[in-house]
């Protein structure tokens, strides 16, 4: 493994850390999320940590929601760009009780994005995460809502929108 390839993966790692920092520190309701706000941006906050074993702070985009219909069903959506910059991650930490193999849906306005599958489950809920591209970047910055969907059967999706405003301007002024 070269020095760059540990450099690399250290910066993904440190990215990791804060995102499942904020996420753990997050509960899934109105709690306080680990990390300093240092700014809003419409429904975003951008919080900063400096994770575990990190030299450097990181900061990420951060927007709490819970469902309209269903108050106890909530998302935590984590949008950041890693430590070298050279990728942009969103992670969605959702509740416990989701049915892992159908992976968490997102339709941005009325548009069908897909699904992604969860990493990962935590004591606080599992985390669904897709490496953002130049077209999902330009969705989310241009969208009003994103309806991110998670299964509690495979017949029933929870929809819960997540309402994009401030999502670009918050995302540009991430370090």
């Amino acid at each position: 493994m070269t020095n760059r390839t540990m450099r690399q993966g250290a910066a993904r790692l440190g990215a990791f850390g804060l995102a499942v920092a904020l996420a753990t520190g997050i509960g899934m309701g109105a709690a306080l999320a680990q990390g300093a706000v240092r700014a809003t941006h419409g429904d975003w906050q951008v919080r900063c940590d400096t994770p575990p074993g990190s030299r450097a702070e990181q900061c990420a985009l951060v927007q709490n929601v819970a469902a309209e219909d269903r108050p106890n069903v909530a998302l935590t959506v984590i949008a950041l760009k890693t430590a070298d910059g050279r990728a942009r991650l969103l992670r969605v930490l959702a509740p416990l009780g989701v049915l892992l193999p159908s992976g968490l849906g997102l339709k941005i306005d009325t548009t069908d994005v897909g699904r992604a599958g969860f990493v990962r489950c935590l004591p606080s809920g599992c985390v669904a995460e897709v490496v953002m591209d130049d077209n999902l970047l330009g969705q989310f910055s241009g969208g009003q809502t994103a309806t991110f969907i998670i299964f509690q059967t495979p017949e029933e999706g929870i929809g819960v929108p997540v309402s994009l405003n401030g999502f670009k301007a918050g995302f540009e002024a991430l370090p």
